[in-house]
């Protein structure tokens, strides 16, 4: 372990000062970020780091290449048509076809700026379709930064946590809040940011009756697609397809992320696909409001416009050689992050040998995926506790607190940074952990 760790509790508070955090169990995850970049140029510790989902693998060639070449032939000196390039949007419809097994026509697959502006967009465009309908249900535990952009909307939102409502339980639960008349929108991650829990088809059979009982849309983030390792969804064209509420209601949205399934974040896109019915959709207060009536062409050209006027040209030529590779079958993106999944078994092991718990350990019966992300916690501390004592020896994560979970002595630990060359030093260090705290 580094000579210099543990860092003394005066020495953390000091840079906790600094930055102005009261509470890092409620600090956002750019904010631990700074923290933590201070505290090791500073101290020289380079830190085990495990709060930021940041890709750790490279990209594809494929990508590289044909973002390369079009950059070669000239279009970074051109604006791109706000709905996106021709030719991804029409191997993002092949693509949600091949692995997921649905149809969505190539004008309702929309590129973003990430699916942080295509949840934007999306969180904007739900909050102004029915006025009774002025808030947002989140499924949590989740990604903690969408909350932040309802504070910036100045939006409402209510969330539970799912943890105590799997299965058969979920129908209830969700009712209970679409029963007031006031949800526009249901929001949740599957694969889940934190958890790495899997909706199974009952609940999303669930989540997908009651969108059509009480005409809400579900927003889909397909941030991890496909990467649930427990089962093979590579093959396109042949089940088992990536899992989705698709298969039950017409009210939907996916946000499909290049970040994380193709190792893409730096160029900033996504797909937000939209079922043809609600694209084709008129809402009489989206004319009001936006000054057009139908969905798919409000959130093309009074959102999207409005928010960036489309998204890099040059990277969408990218994710459109991986989609088209991958739907030929020349690409097998699932088998390129598969080492999360490795990475993730090693450091629960390293975490379960030194007295840590998985907090959310279950899909109901079956035993959690490894996969981007898990949960720890340590008996007898809070999340902040444990969050505050793990940076003393050069360990930085979030706190569960954050994702709306109700075990706040948990902890977000993400894989991605944490190649294996790097397991015996995080081994080490949590061991000088165990060792300090028996």
């Amino acid at each position: 372990m580094n000579d210099k760790l543990p860092l003394s509790q005066d020495y953390l508070n000091g840079f906790i000062s600094k930055v102005g955090l009261d509470d890092l169990g409620k600090a956002t995850i750019r904010e631990i970020v700074g923290l933590i970049n201070q505290i090791s140029e500073d101290s020289g510790v380079p830190f085990m780091r495990m709060e930021m989902g940041v890709p750790g693998l490279k990209p594809s060639e494929i990508g590289t290449n044909a973002e390369i070449e079009a950059l070669k032939q000239g279009v970074a000196s051109d604006y791109p048509m706000v709905d996106g390039v021709k030719t991804l949007k029409e191997e993002a419809s092949k693509f949600i076809k091949n692995f997921m097994n649905i149809d969505i026509k190539p004008e309702a697959c929309i590129p973003t700026v990430g699916s942080m502006q295509g949840g934007y967009a999306c969180f904007m465009m739900c909050a102004n379709l029915d006025k009774k309908k002025d808030t947002a249900l989140f499924i949590d535990p989740g990604f903690p930064v969408q909350k932040q952009q309802f504070r910036v909307l100045n939006q409402k939102y209510e969330n539970f946590d799912v943890y105590n409502y799997r299965g058969e339980k979920l129908s209830a639960k969700l009712e209970s809040y679409l029963k007031k008349g006031n949800i526009n929108s249901i929001i949740y991650s599957n694969p889940n940011n934190p958890t790495w829990i899997c909706f199974t088809e009952e609940e999303l059979q669930i989540i997908g009756k009651l969108a059509n009982k009480y005409d809400v849309i579900i927003i889909e983030d397909l941030a991890y697609f496909g990467m649930d390792f427990r089962q093979d969804l590579s093959k396109p064209g042949q089940p088992p397809y990536q899992p989705s509420v698709t298969k039950y209601t017409d009210n939907y949205i996916l946000l499909i992320s290049s970040s994380k399934a193709f190792s893409y974040a730096g160029q900033r896109l996504s797909i937000t696909a939209i079922s043809d019915k609600l694209y084709h959709r008129k809402y009489p207060l989206l004319k009001e409001r936006f000054g057009a009536d139908k969905f798919g062409y409000t959130f093309v050209l009074r959102i999207i416009y409005s928010l960036s006027s489309g998204a890099s040209h040059s990277a969408q030529y990218a994710l459109a050689a991986m989609f088209k590779a991958a739907n030929e079958g020349r690409f097998n993106f699932v088998d390129s992050v598969k080492e999360y999944g490795e990475r993730a078994k090693i450091m629960k092991k390293i975490f379960l040998d030194a007295g840590f718990k998985i907090v959310y350990d279950k899909d109901i019966d079956k035993t959690l995926a490894d996969g981007f992300y898990f949960t720890i916690s340590y008996p007898g501390m809070t999340g902040n506790e444990l969050l505050t004592e793990l940076i003393r020896y050069g360990i930085s994560a979030i706190t569960l607190e954050n994702t709306g979970s109700e075990h706040t002595e948990g902890l977000r630990a993400c894989v991605s940074q944490i190649g294996l060359e790097k397991m015996d030093e995080l081994n080490s260090r949590i061991e000088a952990f165990k060792n300090d705290h028996n």
